[in-house]
Order: structure tokens, then sequence, then C-alpha cells
């Protein structure tokens, strides 16, 4: 039956890739043509739909995504975070440079505006910068704090220099849990740690039976140029990780009709 499953899935996602480069390469293409930049925002978040329909996920959204403009601060698991998160919310992401790199997706992510940080290439700052211009043009901004991926039990410490450009944006930061269970415990295929590599990983995922996975949305923070990046991050860091340990103890399992389980509010909460 496994075997079964991960023929129909992963020809479905081989499919879907291709039908996605060739729809980047058609928005390359037209840019050329009109010589002008096509926003790519919806398009992306259509195709990340599409990779999550692919992996199976069964999704469940806790909480309001962004009303405007924000840098979204989540924990980070696993490269599906990201087509997760943004199949949710229209944003730019912040990835790793070694996502650059791989087949297909490294270029996909490419064409989707994603940011590459090189993690010890001592360029975070001039990434802070890149970041905070992004937020003043009105985009929305994913970064994962904790800078790895984790086993999803707990949330790693959050580093906050790259946090400061929400304050030297004068953009909110809204904060977000991300879980994956599995038989109503954490998930221990989902994590991608260690000596993972993406083509084992995603055959992992593609042949087992899918995760639940829990996004809550967190009330927004405003910052300000007062706001100390260190308290921030811990601050963060303690929202995120008590959303994490509600979804893992069940508090979030009451679903609504239509499928969606909220929490929270989405008012403007300040740093305390």
């Amino acid at each position: 039956m496994e075997w079964l499953r991960l023929t129909f899935r992963l020809t479905n996602f081989s499919l879907f890739l291709a039908a996605t480069g060739l729809l980047a390469t058609s928005l390359l293409i037209a840019e050329i043509l009109a010589r002008r930049p096509i926003d790519r925002t919806r398009w992306a978040r259509r195709c990340f739909r599409g990779a999550c329909w692919c992996l199976g996920l069964d999704i469940h959204v806790h909480g309001t995504p962004p009303v405007r403009n924000a840098l979204v601060a989540s924990n980070h698991i696993s490269w599906s975070d990201i087509p997760i998160l943004g199949s949710l919310t229209p944003v730019l992401f912040l990835s790793k440079a070694e996502v650059g790199q791989w087949p297909v997706i490294g270029w996909l992510a490419r064409e989707a505006g994603t940011l590459f940080i090189k993690r010890g290439g001592g360029k975070a700052r001039r990434i802070r910068r890149a970041i905070a211009e992004k937020l003043a043009a009105g985009e929305s901004i994913l970064i994962f704090p904790e800078a790895t991926t984790s086993c999803g039990l707990t949330v790693l410490p959050f580093h906050g220099l790259l946090l400061g450009a929400a304050a030297d944006s004068g953009v909110p930061i809204q904060p977000v849990t991300i879980s994956y269970r599995r038989n109503g415990r954490p998930d221990h295929l989902a994590p991608f740690v260690g000596e993972d590599t993406f083509h084992g990983h995603i055959v992992t995922m593609l042949r087992h039976r899918p995760a639940q996975v829990d996004v809550l949305f967190h009330r927004p923070i405003e910052v300000g140029p007062e706001t100390g990046t260190a308290g921030l991050a811990e601050q963060l860091r303690n929202i995120v990780r008590a959303g994490l340990a509600g979804i893992q103890q069940g508090e979030l399992d009451v679903q609504t009709e239509q499928g969606i389980r909220t929490a929270g509010d989405p008012g403007l909460s300040r740093p305390q």
C-alpha cells in the first residue's frame, strides 16, 4: 500500500513541479516582452497550494493571517513549512542559501522572490536592510528566527537581529506556530533535520499517510525603534512555544463547520 501511495503521489508531485516550472518560465518571458516586472505573489500562492495538495497535507488554521503586510516569524520544522505558510498568506521568504541550490525547488524559490542568506557569511545586517526595504514597499516577509529546523517538540532560541527589520520599516511582527501531528502525537516523519536530504525526505513523506498540520497565527505585535531585539526575540519565542504546547496538548482541537479552527483575534499588542 505504501508503494502504491508513493507512486501515485510522486507522479502527481513530478507533474506539479513540471507545470510550475512551465508557469515560472512563462512569467519570465512575459516580463521580458512587457519590459516590466510581474507580481508573482498570487501565482506563487496557487503553486504552494498545489504543492500541499500533492503532499496530501491535512492543514488546520487557527487564528487570523496578517491583515496587512508584516514580518512573519515562525518556528521551523521542515522544508514543507514554506509551501504550507505560503499557501495561507501572501508572503516572501527568507531561506538558507542551500535551498537555492536544490534542483527545481531552488529555481522556483528564486522565481518567487525568496531572499537567501548564507549561514555564517557575516551578511545578516545586509539581509536585514533588504528585508526592511521589502516590508516598506508593502510586502510581507517570512523568517525563521531559529535559523535552523527542529524536531518539532519544542522551539529553539530565536535570533533577534533580523527581527529589527520590522522596526526599521514600521510594520508589525506576526508570530506563527506550526506543528505536525500524526495520530494525535508530534509527527516524527515531518522534521527535516540532521543529515536528511531533500530527495530522501520527500520520498518518506509521500510514502506515508499525511500528517495533520496545525498553523496558529498569534496576535500581531507592534514594534518601535526603542524595542530591543534580544528581548523581542525571547518574547516571540515564548509566544510560539506556548502555541506549540497548546497544539500538542490538543487545546485547539475544536473544529468549526468550515473546517477552519480559530484561536485568538487579529488585534495588535505591544511587546511586554
